[in-house]
């Protein structure tokens, strides 16, 4: 595939093209794997960013999913090279891997600009991971395609379908109620992560993978396609076949990702009954690519459209049910005039035309508009009010439909940890009507905002039947998770928030229908408590996390860092590409020195510039070169 014209306006013929040392050095060294020099003729570039760890557990088998991609690649004619992206496994990772989702976006943006790469395809799978990647690839905006991990198959425990993450909770519930043993706990676990994959239930990874679908960043479909199913694979060549056209096109991720297609991204959110994280990370990614959007807008256009998907944690099936039933291009189908249709895609086709064919395999999974799951205006609500001024949200399908409106007494605790410290304690002074209010778990207060949010009830009420409650945090849900739960209030209580002035036994009153979050406190008191209040100590003193807690925006701006907020397109990686390759910062006013030779070449091989001579004549100055001139020979 020689195309010299080509070649010559590619960002990777900067390296691979160029002439004298340079491309030598540039081209030799890539060939110690066993390259042919065919693969520098000018064909397209292409990186695969990986996040493959075994410490990641849903992303252990993307090494597989990248040799597909490769495969892809190398029928199109490009030249694929695979590097590794920071992991980031939610199950493993501590205090949170939100704390590292900035890091990883950092992480893969500086890769992308520093090395030699026409396009990127962007292998992802838990939580964190799909919305890093898709926030560095807006911020270089060199094509790129997302191919996520998939989920796993359906849990299988006792003869029924058990949901990773959703079960956890239901579980968890029913051993501190005493009606379910540590030992059949043991067993459960197995039974419910029985092959590669992310989440199979609606959960964050799930969401966010049909968030990459409903963007056009990601091939049709491939959003919900198991883990160990081989299409998995076939997708994942044809995301490698594309991405080398993509190149050819010229066809960028803000050329993709428009206000439009993050309208047609927020509806579809609802209609599947996605996470409340995506909020925070659709925020980040228009954030990245200079797209205006706002918290308000998730309640906007989320209202008139109704869920469509009966999918755990809001409703009964798995992932691979939605998958055999149609995917998201049914839903996308199915919710029809209420999406944007002309938005284009990484299939260089509109979102109309990608789901024009979509069929619909069963109607118990996927519903339809005139017979929806649950009504419209039950996906996540936006609420406000004097504990939450820049916004809080709550997921209405995943809540308990009498508790959307609610007054009662606050119990307050200032850390999750507080609570489950002393959560089982019969003299606990709670009933069903409290409200229970945990706060420092916000971006800056644990740090980076945990999936703490829906804490598991006291066992004393448990007992008693009650299975929800209302709470309120300013940290975040697993989208796995369910309950009244008030999430993302913000400001969060460690920077001076409302959440931080509450008190045991304020009156709070939950009114979802009005989108109001009220602490029944008069204004005067809280002036007076607000001026008593005392900020936390700093929770980090060195390294990321003091970089994050001092540059992370709040829950209502979607968390990225302030300084990498913004455009910061192609200009940067041209000029990368068009750099001159780096050589050793050399002393002011210094020259090489041509006579150091032998023996003495591996020292500083320069001298000082000699001064101008004076009236003409040579300056008798004496050298201060750092190391002696050698004698001559």
């Amino acid at each position: 595939m020689t195309d010299t014209g080509t070649h010559g306006r590619r960002r990777s013929a900067a390296w691979f093209g160029a002439e004298g040392r340079s491309g030598m050095v540039y081209r030799s060294w890539m060939r110690n794997q066993g390259y042919t020099s065919e693969v520098f003729d000018g064909r397209p570039v292409i990186g695969i960013a990986t996040t493959w760890s075994e410490l990641a557990p849903c992303n252990s088998h993307l090494q597989r999913v990248a040799e597909s991609v490769k495969r892809g690649v190398w029928q199109a004619g490009g030249f694929p090279l695979e590097f590794p992206a920071m992991a980031l496994g939610e199950t493993l990772m501590r205090p949170t891997a939100m704390l590292y989702r900035n890091l990883l976006a950092m992480e893969a943006e500086e890769l992308m600009r520093a090395n030699p790469l026409d396009g990127v395809v962007l292998l992802s799978g838990c939580d964190k991971t799909t919305p890093g990647l898709l926030m560095a690839a807006s911020s270089v905006d060199l094509p790129a395609i997302m191919v996520t991990g998939g989920p796993m198959l359906n849990g299988k425990y006792r003869g029924g379908d058990v949901g990773s993450g959703t079960q956890v909770w239901r579980f968890e519930a029913e051993l501190a109620a005493g009606r379910m043993t540590q030992e059949e706990c043991h067993f459960a676990e197995g039974c419910m992560a029985r092959s590669n994959g992310h989440c199979m239930t609606m959960g964050t990874a799930s969401t966010m993978a049909s968030m990459a679908e409903a963007l056009g960043m990601q091939l049709p479909g491939s959003a919900s396609w198991p883990a160990v199913d081989s299409r998995r694979y076939e997708t994942a060549q044809r995301a490698g076949q594309r991405i080398v056209a993509m190149v050819e096109e010229d066809l960028r991720p803000s050329q993709i990702m428009t206000r439009e297609a993050f309208e047609n991204a927020i509806r579809v959110n609802a209609a599947i009954g996605g996470s409340t994280n995506a909020v925070i990370h659709l925020l980040a990614i228009a954030g990245r690519l200079g797209v205006p959007l706002a918290l308000d807008d998730f309640d906007a256009l989320a209202r008139e459209v109704p869920t469509l998907v009966d999918l755990q944690p809001s409703g009964r099936f798995l992932m691979e049910d939605f998958c055999y039933a149609g995917g998201l291009p049914v839903v996308m189908r199915e919710l029809g005039a209420l999406l944007h249709p002309e938005p284009t895609t990484v299939t260089g086709r509109t979102v109309a035309e990608n789901v024009a064919d979509a069929e619909c395999w069963n109607r118990e999974v996927i519903r339809t508009l005139d017979d929806p799951f649950q009504e419209a205006g039950t996906g996540t609500a936006v609420l406000r009010g004097n504990l939450a001024p820049n916004g809080a949200v709550i997921k209405q399908s995943a809540a308990s439909r009498h508790l959307l409106t609610h007054r009662g007494r606050a119990l307050v605790f200032d850390t999750p940890e507080d609570y489950l410290a002393v959560h089982a304690d019969e003299d606990l002074p709670v009933d069903e009507n409290t409200v229970l209010v945990i706060r420092g778990s916000g971006p800056r207060g644990y740090p980076g905002m945990p999936e703490v949010s829906n804490v598991v009830l006291p066992p004393k009420l448990l007992r008693k039947g009650v299975e929800d409650m209302v709470r309120i945090c300013d940290g975040r849900m697993s989208g796995t998770g369910f309950g009244t739960v008030v999430l993302h209030v913000s400001p969060e209580s460690a920077v001076g928030g409302p959440l931080a002035l509450v008190r045991d036994g304020d009156w709070i009153t939950l009114d979802v229908p009005a989108r109001t979050l009220t602490l029944d406190v008069g204004e005067a008191e809280l002036e007076r408590r607000r001026a008593a209040w005392e900020p936390p100590p700093p929770v980090a003193d060195r390294g990321w996390s003091r970089l994050y807690t001092e540059h992370v925006l709040q829950a209502d701006q979607g968390l990225d860092l302030d300084f990498l907020v913004g455009v910061r397109w192609p200009e940067a990686c041209a000029a990368t590409a068009a750099a001159p390759p780096a050589r050793r910062a050399r002393r002011p006013h210094a020259v090489p020195c041509p006579r150091i030779r032998g023996r003495h070449r591996a020292r500083r091989a320069v001298r000082p510039v000699p001064r101008p001579a004076r009236c003409g004549r040579r300056s008798r100055r004496p050298r201060r070169g750092r190391f002696p001139r050698p004698p001559r020979r």
